[in-house]
């Protein structure tokens, strides 16, 4: 009975208005720490069948030796628009594999099956799902004495796995002839690392964080031979004397739909050897780009303001995952913490999920978007869907991610066990807008008004939606909490008579659509 009203206090915090899009619980763990360094994939989409999702469960609540520690499968079903397997949510979802295991990340193969890799006691083990959502996994055999895998599926259905043996990073693969012997990429100290197959050509990518610098490794013929070891030159995010370095969760490694090869970091301050959680940004980086580096989001606060510790292993804002849509717009999602969001048990601050979109590959970002509520609720580990279901030019994001009832690991001896959802959230985008406004229920990526000496002018293509009938409103100027501050001209606004701070302009069309943009002043 406690764990249903625990599912129902979540759902009731879920189906706020604050909470953009739909909020699917899928299932429940109270094994609260999914990965060791940067997000693996956990949510694929097989765009001709239906959305795969993973998640390491436990329902134990004393100790950390997690004796039912397991990993959980669930489908979405596009022609249904459902899920396969719900139940009271700490028994939805199916188990994957019949022992002991976690640690998982998940791939799907040509057919659209679901492919799973996760380690047990012995090392690294395989599975594969009879079917698109069917649910009914075979088991291959995996490596022993390998643990914490990625993996990554390439053309012709190449499986490639990054892993490790306690130190230092290891590739192989899985082909019709079975694997191949290992090879070591590198023999840093507790590195972590990530890899990304191309599926459009035999390109791969394995990615590592060692020491707070970041490395990759290429191959241009589905791993016969790799690149030497690259040194990831940092972004540049802070300047004068301040250090760029890498955080450890930080390297997402990503190949969109025409074979580009993008990576999303987030990265920290070290001043004089010192380093600092906050702030903290995520960046992208494609070489295709020219500069590489762009800047998809800066978050922090003033030191006195950060009211308690993030907890174990994060910056303010951490974890990016990297996904694509169909019209070729790229969408990245994070976790960031909130400076004064504290939870009283732990004394730790609480944190929300964060997206942003690119419609130039990756070049310039749209604003950062808070996906969900700032509530009781800690939602770590987001990761968002491959590839965006949905049809251009409007598509839908999905997120993946931990709703934590008490921010701070139990697994890392800062907090409680708790009974916790799983939580998938379908945003659904506009083409125009921006990544912020307040109680939306869409997300829109919009140019940013501008301020020059006071005066607010607003992005051609919202002063272009707009009209001074009675049939389309003015535009409108709304403050934080989502009240009304002014109407707006078209043109020219004088606002100096208005307080500092986050305010956002929406206008309502004729078919209730809401465009808004995010507007900054400052003094």
């Amino acid at each position: 009975m406690k764990q249903l009203v625990t599912l129902a206090a979540a759902m009731a915090i879920a189906a706020g208005q604050s909470y953009i899009g739909r909020v699917d619980t899928l299932g429940g763990t109270t094994h609260d720490w999914w990965v060791n360094g940067n997000v693996h994939r956990s949510i694929v989409n097989s765009q001709q069948h239906g959305m795969h999702a993973i998640w390491m469960y436990s329902s134990s609540t004393s100790g950390t030796s997690f004796p039912d520690r397991s990993v959980r499968y669930n489908y979405y079903d596009h022609s249904m628009h459902g899920w396969n397997w719900l139940d009271d949510y700490m028994s939805s979802g199916v188990n994957v594999f019949v022992e002991r295991t976690g640690y998982c990340v998940l791939a799907a193969d040509t057919s659209g099956s679901a492919i799973v890799v996760a380690h047990n006691d012995s090392g690294l083990v395989l599975a594969w799902d009879a079917a698109p959502g069917a649910g009914i996994f075979d088991y291959s055999g995996g490596l022993s004495g390998y643990y914490w895998p990625d993996i990554a599926v390439g053309d012709d259905s190449v499986l490639h796995v990054a892993m490790s043996s306690g130190t230092g990073v290891s590739y192989s693969r899985l082909t019709g002839s079975g694997w191949d012997s290992v090879r070591v990429l590198d023999s840093l100290a507790f590195p972590t690392y990530a890899i990304a197959a191309s599926r459009t050509g035999p390109s791969v990518c394995a990615t590592w964080v060692g020491d707070a610098s970041a490395f990759y490794m290429l191959s241009d013929n589905d791993g016969d031979t790799w690149s030497s070891r690259t040194l990831l030159d940092p972004p540049p995010a802070f300047g004068g004397d301040t250090v760029t370095r890498f955080s450890t969760p930080g390297l997402f490694p990503f190949f969109d739909s025409q074979g580009r090869l993008h990576i999303t970091a987030a990265v920290y301050p070290e001043v004089h050897d010192t380093a600092y959680v906050n702030p903290a940004e995520i960046w992208h980086w494609c070489p295709d780009n020219q500069p590489v580096w762009s800047e998809i989001h800066r978050a922090g606060c003033a030191p006195e303001h950060l009211q308690a510790s993030l907890g174990y292993s994060a910056i303010y804002a951490d974890r990016p995952s990297m996904g694509e849509s169909d019209d070729g717009n790229l969408y990245v999602a994070w976790e960031q913490f909130d400076s004064s969001n504290v939870e009283p048990q732990t004394e730790r601050l609480r944190a929300g999920v964060w997206a942003s979109r690119s419609t130039n590959n990756g070049a310039s970002w749209g604003y950062g978007l808070l996906l969900t509520e700032r509530n009781t609720i800690s939602h770590r580990f987001p990761c968002i869907v491959d590839r965006m279901i949905g049809n251009p030019p409007e598509d839908t994001i999905c997120v993946l991610y931990l709703m934590d009832q008490v921010a701070g690991f139990f697994v890392q001896g800062e907090g409680p066990a708790t009974p916790n959802p799983v939580i998938c959230q379908f945003v659904p985008t506009h083409p125009h807008g921006v990544a912020e406004r307040p109680r939306a229920q869409a997300l829109d990526f919009a140019p940013a008004a501008t301020i020059v000496r006071g005066v607010l002018s607003l992005p051609r293509d919202m002063a272009e939606t707009s009209d001074v009938s009675d049939r389309v409103p003015r535009p409108t100027l709304l403050d934080a909490s989502g009240r009304k501050v002014l109407d707006l001209h078209p043109g020219a606004n004088d606002v100096r008579a208005l307080a500092p701070g986050v305010y956002f302009v929406t206008v309502n069309g004729v078919r209730s659509t809401v465009y808004a943009c995010k507007v900054v002043i400052q003094r």
